[in-house]
Order: C-alpha cells, then sequence, then structure tokens
C-alpha cells in the first residue's frame, strides 16, 4: 500500500512570453525551483497555472513535459478539471499514461449543491481511472462551494476519489467538519485558498498545503518544520509571508510571476487570466514587502 501523500504541493504557474505563447524555458525554470525547493511535490494545471486559458492540447503538452523534467522525483498531482466529465475523464487517462500520483477535479460550479448530480459527474470521470482523485471544493463562483457533508458525501460514495481539497471559508472548520463526516473513506485532507489559513488547517489535521509557487521554499520549509514537530519554526514561516499571501490574494498570477521574476526564475510576467494589475504603487509596496518578510529574495536561473 502506498504512502498517502502529505506535504508542501505548490500549484506551478504557466509562464508565457509577451506575445501570450507558452514560454516552455521559463516552465522548466519553475519546476527545477520548485525541486530545488525540496517540494514534497507538484500540482499541475490548476487554477493558479490560469488553467482556464490553456487549450486541450497546451494542457497535455505542458504535463508532458513536466512529467519528463520531473522524472519521478517527487509526486505530481494533476489538474484535470472540467465542467464536461467526458473531458475530466480524457486529463486522467493521460495523467495515468505521465504516472501522475493523483488527479484533482474540481466539483463543477454549474452542478451547484446536488450530491446526485456531484456522485454522478465524480462517478463518470472515475470510470476507467487507475490513478487516485482528489475532489476539489472551490467557493462559488468559481466552484461549487460544496458543505462540508456534501464534500464527504460525494467522496464516500465514489472509491477512487482518495483525496480532499478543501477551500471554501472558513477552511479550518470545514476541514475538521469533512474529517469526521467522512470517516476512513479518504486518503487525506489538504488545504488550499494560497496557504492563507495552513497554520489552522495543520492544526486539524491537513495533510499539507497547496499554494502558488513563487514561495515554494518557503511553504516547503514551513510544512517540514511542522511535520517534524517544530511547530514554532513553522509558524514563524507563516507569520513572516502572510503580508505577501494577503497581497497575493489580491493580485494572484500578476503578484506570483512578478516575484519569480524578482528571484530569477523567469523572464516573463505575462498573464492570460483576468484579474487587477500592478501598478507602480503596489509594485513599490511588492518591494517592501518581500524586505520586511526578510525572505530569500534572488535565485538562481537554472537554466
Amino acid at each position: 500500500m502506498k504512502t498517502p501523500l502529505s506535504g508542501a504541493f505548490p500549484v506551478l504557474a504557466t509562464p508565457f512570453r509577451s506575445n501570450g505563447a507558452i514560454d516552455e524555458t521559463d516552465f522548466l525554470s519553475i519546476i527545477r525551483f520548485a525541486l530545488e525547493s525540496a517540494v514534497d511535490g507538484v500540482v499541475y494545471p490548476g487554477v493558479a497555472s490560469e488553467v482556464e486559458t490553456l487549450s486541450e492540447e497546451e494542457r497535455r503538452n505542458q504535463v508532458n513535459l513536466l512529467a519528463r523534467e520531473i522524472n519521478g522525483r517527487v509526486p505530481i498531482i494533476i489538474g484535470g478539471s472540467d465542467p464536461d466529465p467526458a473531458v475530466a475523464a480524457r486529463h486522467v487517462a493521460h495523467a495515468a499514461e505521465i504516472g501522475a500520483a493523483a488527479v484533482m477535479v474540481m466539483a463543477p460550479g454549474h452542478l451547484g449543491n446536488s450530491i446526485e448530480a456531484q456522485t454522478e459527474y465524480f462517478q463518470q470521470v472515475a470510470a476507467n481511472a487507475t490513478v487516485p482523485l482528489m475532489l476539489q471544493n472551490q467557493p462559488k463562483p468559481i466552484g461549487a462551494g460544496l458543505t462540508p457533508e456534501e464534500v464527504a458525501a460525494v467522496a464516500s460514495a465514489v472509491d477512487m476519489v482518495r483525496y480532499i481539497k478543501e477551500e471554501t471559508p472558513p477552511c479550518g472548520q470545514h476541514l475538521t467538519r469533512i474529517k469526521n463526516a467522512v470517516g476512513g473513506s479518504v486518503d487525506a485532507i489538504f488545504g488550499g485558498a494560497g496557504g492563507r489559513y495552513v497554520m489552522d488547517e495543520m492544526a486539524r489535521g491537513a495533510a499539507g498545503t497547496m499554494p502558488a509557487c513563487e514561495f515554494a521554499d518557503i511553504h516547503a520549509m514551513m510544512i517540514g518544520s511542522w511535520h517534524q514537530g517544530d511547530v514554532a519554526t513553522a509558524r514563524r514561516l507563516y507569520s513572516a509571508s502572510l503580508p505577501l499571501l494577503t497581497f497575493q490574494a489580491i493580485f494572484r498570477m500578476h503578484m506570483t510571476k512578478e516575484v519569480l521574476r524578482r528571484r530569477g526564475v523567469v523572464r516573463n510576467t505575462f498573464v492570460r487570466a483576468k484579474g487587477p494589475k500592478l501598478d507602480d504603487g503596489d509594485r513599490a509596496e511588492l518591494t517592501l514587502l518581500l524586505q520586511e518578510a526578510s525572505l530569500p529574495y534572488k535565485h538562481h536561473r537554472p537554466v
């Protein structure tokens, strides 16, 4: 029996050139940055990867590139979400081809809070699956925003759902309620929501967290310290990084890519997804936040 997944699993960004095309060289650099950060695994593609802007061909090519570069060094969780269960099932099949450890599938928003409809969806996705599924519960309007008891009911009804990623606030309370409702029918529950509530989640029994990737090294140290029993160090790192994560909650991929650029990981910061862009004042504030946090700033670009 395989050991259940746990630890820091950053969601890798999708870098684009200034013309909007995917930059494979920058993507390789992001992967190597994550590996050098001693992460426990990686997730791709997810919301933080601007997955909604990627074509199915782009997703497939990026996943293949990721698998070749990782080459079995850490577990890969493939993002397989799609409103159409047939398309999601194709992502699951591809994940099996590249040796993924699990496939993360979001409970679709258009199915709402119907346990029956959500269960049917995941049963269709899992019909021929050979890779464990992770039910991702995102708040509305991106996801379905299921209640903890609804999450547990769907997960318990579909044998291939072995993991849950809970991201609907209040995340800590919801994680506790899911654990109480789901019993032993899943292997582990992860936190999400950008890592902004990770200490509360870990205290309540989360297996780990899946934030964006610009602070992969910090999150790896944080979760590693927690699992080693050094809660004081974990909380110190959390307190140091939280103002940055709060800033990231607004600017999302724009901040992620700007920080990666400043750390020497990527060259380009083009974002396809919609959302607020950084202005000069925001860039100045980001500079101060990085300085005040005393986090590692520059990172050698390993390409």
